[in-house]
């Protein structure tokens, strides 16, 4: 029983590993662009102000734009 445990353990680690790789995450040095950034997402989550707006785009929260084909809805 200690064996199948622990291959579960393994075997769902290894596939969150995997997605990981897959959704590039690991080629980034942070999750967040700033300490502002960093603040904002975890105490803030508030309606954004105009000063908000103004940092998102000096500090590039939100990363590259990426075009995706397909339907417009």
């Amino acid at each position: 029983m200690k064996k199948l445990f622990i291959l579960l353990i393994v075997l769902m680690i290894s596939g969150c590993c995997h997605l990981a790789e897959q959704s590039e995450f690991w080629k980034h040095k942070s999750i967040y662009a700033s300490w502002g950034h960093a603040g904002f997402s975890i105490f803030g989550h508030r309606n954004p102000n105009v000063e908000d707006v103004k940092d998102t785009k000096e500090q590039g929260w939100w990363g590259m734009p990426v075009e995706v084909k397909g339907k417009r809805r």
